[in-house]
This record gives C-alpha cells, sequence and structure tokens, in this order.
C-alpha cells in the first residue's frame, strides 16, 4: 500500500486518481485550499487524510504545512490542481500572470520543496500533470502555456538532480480532457462544450498510474495523451 499526497483532488483528473488509489486501499493526503473543502474532500473519499494549504499563496505553504501531521514517508506527490485563464498578450494583466504561475508552477516547485524529506526515504515518485500547452503554445494561451512549460522545466532538472537517490519523476501531457476546466476554457473560447470529444479524466488517470506501478527499475519521463477521435 503506497502513500499519496495529491492535489487537485476534488474534481476531474486529480478525483479520478484519487478514486482509482483509494479503491485499492492506498493512503491518500489530499490537499486543500481551506477548511471547508478538506471537510468536503474527507467526505468524499472515506479515510483519506487532509492538508489544508491554499497554492495561490505558495509563499505561505511552508508555515501553513509546519502546522499540520504530515505523512512520515510519501511514495509519489501528484501535482495536479491547475488554473486557466484565457487572453491574448496584450489583454492579460499582471495579475493573471502571476496568479497563474503561482498555482502552476511556484505553488508545485515549493510543495515539492517541502516534501522532498519525505519523498527520498521512500525512494518515492514525482508526477506532474501537465498539458499540451507545456510543449505548444497557441494564441490566447500564453499564460498557462508559459506555466506549464516552466513546469516542464521543473520536472527536467528535479529528474536530474534526484535521480541518484531512487526518486522518479514523470510529466504527463494531456490533451483536452473532459474536466470542469474545460468548460470554463470553452466559455472562454465562445464555442460548445461537447466531452464526448475529449479523453475521460479517467483515461487520464490509468495513465498516471501505469507512471507509479512501473518496476523500481524503470521511469516514465514524459508521456503525451491525446483524444483519440
Amino acid at each position: 500500500m503506497g502513500t499519496h499526497v495529491i492535489t487537485g483532488a476534488g474534481s476531474g483528473i486529480g478525483a479520478a486518481i484519487a478514486e482509482r488509489l483509494s479503491e485499492r486501499g492506498d493512503e491518500l493526503w489530499l490537499l486543500a485550499r481551506d477548511a471547508g473543502r478538506a471537510r468536503e474532500l474527507a467526505g468524499r473519499f472515506p479515510g483519506a487524510r487532509t492538508l489544508v494549504g491554499d497554492l495561490a499563496e505558495p509563499e505561505r505553504l511552508s508555515w501553513a504545512l509546519s502546522h499540520q501531521e504530515l505523512p512520515q514517508e510519501v511514495d509519489s506527490l501528484l501535482h495536479v490542481a491547475g488554473v486557466v485563464d484565457l487572453g491574448t498578450v496584450d489583454e492579460l494583466t499582471p495579475k493573471v500572470w502571476n496568479a497563474t504561475l503561482a498555482v502552476n508552477l511556484v505553488a508545485p516547485a515549493e510543495l515539492t520543496r517541502l516534501l522532498l524529506p519525505q519523498l527520498r526515504l521512500a525512494r518515492g515518485h514525482v508526477v506532474f500533470v501537465n498539458s499540451g500547452a507545456g510543449l505548444n503554445a497557441n494564441p490566447q494561451w500564453g499564460a498557462y502555456a508559459a506555466s506549464k512549460h516552466g513546469l516542464k522545466a521543473l520536472a527536467d532538472a528535479l529528474r536530474a538532480e534526484e535521480k541518484g537517490g531512487g526518486v522518479r519523476v514523470t510529466s504527463v501531457y494531456p490533451g483536452r480532457t473532459a474536466t470542469p476546466m474545460q468548460v470554463k476554457v470553452h466559455r472562454q473560447e465562445g464555442r460548445e462544450y461537447d466531452p464526448g470529444r475529449w479523453i475521460t479524466p479517467e483515461a487520464v488517470a490509468t495513465t498516471v498510474l501505469t507512471a507509479l506501478d512501473l518496476p523500481e527499475d524503470a521511469e516514465i519521463t514524459d508521456l503525451r495523451v491525446r483524444p483519440s477521435a
């Protein structure tokens, strides 16, 4: 049985991963932005532990986690939470840029830093659920794509730094996935949303678990997932 810390477990891909891990009896520690959200997650995933920390304020994560019990060892840290706001470069304000980078890049870096001792003890695995935007930037996706390109750089640097200690690092790059975030994206794009056109969160969860369940002598570094339609 593994011990997993998951961000973004409230919906979409994060919820699908948490459900799969819970079903097989693994130990879950779910990060919530506030106490109310933590209670919701605890009710949805019986037996799961919760941690409270706001990814929108990464500079406060160290203080927040220092006042809570943490797992002694972490077999996987799964970065799934993210935010998106579309707009052209001449429309996007510093507020949008800072908010996007905080949640999508700086918070994953800080949370990883804070849990690296537990990951090293377990010879654990860090999984970054990135995006196709982490490989290619399209019009109006500048802030989001920049944050995801940065997340790829973070993963690559971490992998090189930690390979001697047995910590594995995987980046997963899903294409458009049928999640609440995708509903928001379609609304911003002014397009009709048809979830049947996109990858299911469960399919991405299968991809993540495939990376987690590899024998210790193998590592998936980067994995792209695309809708088959």
